[in-house]
């Protein structure tokens, strides 16, 4: 095995971590409000969230597409840069989960490859129309969206509730019901977004290591069976942290928001999907939460929580691309081609068990959420 082959082998496995914390990352994004209104038990609604999102991971390539050649130029691209792009995703994804904030893995990850590229190739290397096209402006007008249609939903379905004069009880069970189906439609998306965009980037390496034809793009069948597989492992053992942020902390949920919230969002990000549109399945479900919260008369939003949450995501391309950008120059000065990749990825792999170390100072559970 060849020092190349070592590389892409390294590279694979920092693509395949960061997939697994995007799993217990952005799991909350499915299952917080159906948590929060007792439709699922934690320990189902996790479960069933993996195994929608290793099938929702099957449905489509279009985001993987462009995260493997709408981002940076792959002609000059090279393993180091994506190495660097992706440790610096790990660790600020990591980073904001041990905060409990919620936080984009989607702009972690590309802002680790612009910050890479940028110190690696320069600026003509990143295609910053693309950036701006499919990820900057979804990034603003996706939220909203979602937020405006839940925070509709919500209030209509409780004027009609109100019309109908419904026994409570009956009501929100059936609304626990409709959830079922809401958070299991959110699964299935966030697998169909999210996992694409680790099949990008190890689609990526495989065309720069000459593995895979650049014209001809396809997505090799273990790709894609590995990256359903990480997140939805990551997905599986619960990222409690995030879920009690969104499903408890930021408002109080009942079962007609929770429904309204999931519905809302599951339907953006599918369409983002459907376009090839590397989506922050977060941003969007938070969105939609804070539009349900306020579509209920007397409902309590945490303002402050909320500004929290949309100063991580402002911060989240340039902190990722900073971080990935300071770890492409360590491996430079250990030798870029030589013992430097090495020495970066067993420099995040300590930071990783620093900050799991210090998240378990304040450790959340299942039985928290």
């Amino acid at each position: 095995m060849g020092s190349d082959d070592i590389l892409l082998a390294l590279v694979v496995a920092a693509a395949l971590s960061f997939d697994f914390t995007n799993g217990f990352h952005d799991t909350a994004n499915a299952m917080a409000t159906s948590i929060a209104t007792r439709a699922l038990r934690p320990r189902v609604a996790v479960v069933l969230a993996g195994f929608l999102n290793f099938v929702g991971a099957f449905l489509s390539i279009a985001v993987a597409t462009t995260i493997a050649r709408g981002i940076v130029d792959n002609s000059v691209i090279t393993m180091e840069i994506i190495l660097a792009g992706l440790l610096g995703a790990i660790l600020w994804n990591l980073a904001t989960w041990a905060l409990s904030l919620p936080s984009s893995s989607s702009h972690a990850l590309i802002g680790g490859l612009v910050g890479a590229t940028l110190v690696g190739d320069g600026s003509s290397a990143v295609k910053f129309d693309g950036i701006i096209r499919s990820v900057i402006v979804p990034a603003v007008l996706a939220p909203i969206v979602a937020g405006v249609v839940a925070l509709t939903a919500t209030y209509f379905a409780y004027r009609a509730l109100a019309r109908l004069r419904e026994d409570d009880k009956h009501a929100t069970r059936s609304f626990r019901f409709g959830q079922i189906g809401s958070a299991s439609l959110v699964s299935l998306a966030h697998g169909t977004n999210d996992a694409q965009k680790t099949m990008g980037v190890i689609t990526l390496a495989l065309i720069v290591h000459g593995s895979l034809n650049a014209d001809d793009f396809t997505v090799p069948l273990w790709v894609k069976l590995c990256s359903a597989t990480a997140i939805a492992a990551g997905t599986c053992i619960g990222g409690w942290r995030i879920i009690n942020t969104l499903g408890r902390r930021m408002t109080e949920i009942e079962a007609p928001q929770g429904f309204a919230a999931e519905a809302s969002g599951a339907g953006t990000i599918l369409a983002s999907s459907y376009f090839g549109y590397p989506l922050s399945t977060t941003q969007v479900v938070a969105g939609s939460v804070l539009g349900a919260g306020t579509g209920k008369k007397l409902a309590s939003v945490r303002w402050g929580l909320a500004g929290q949450m949309g100063l991580a995501w402002l911060l989240t391309l340039p902190a990722a691309g900073l971080m990935s950008a300071a770890a492409y120059e360590i491996a430079d000065l250990f030798g870029i081609d030589s013992a430097g990749p090495v020495v970066i990825a067993l420099g995040a792999a300590l930071a990783a068990v620093a900050l799991w170390t210090f998240a378990q100072r304040t450790r959340v559970t299942s039985a928290d959420v």
